[in-house]
């Protein structure tokens, strides 16, 4: 079974896809990526202190994404996106509330 572990051709070799079951998946895939860009946003602004509003409102907002994200999703890439950007969205939110919170 060699065969199984080499690609079969060169442009298989690199190939980057949130649609490993071969069908398009346009609403999982942006709800995915959004999850994990709310939950970069939110980390990164957790970490600035005079941003924790940002980080809060962006954090609340990645985690529900994530959640329904989570439920409609149809790859085991969607869901491995959905639990990274949730971790990075509830890290983000409660760093967030701990040095200010939702306001100003």
């Amino acid at each position: 079974m060699p065969h199984i572990l080499q690609p079969s051709s060169e442009s298989d070799r690199f190939k980057l896809t949130l649609n490993s079951d071969g069908r398009a998946h346009p609403v999982e895939n942006t709800l995915a990526v959004t999850t994990l860009v709310c939950g970069v946003v939110a980390l990164v602004a957790a970490l600035v202190m005079s941003s924790h509003v940002i980080a809060s409102w962006v954090g609340t907002f990645g985690f529900g994404t994530g959640f329904y994200s989570q439920y409609v999703s149809a790859t085991t890439a969607q869901r491995s996106l959905n639990i990274i950007g949730l971790v990075a969205s509830f890290v983000g939110l409660a760093l967030g509330i701990a040095r200010g919170g939702y306001l100003p």
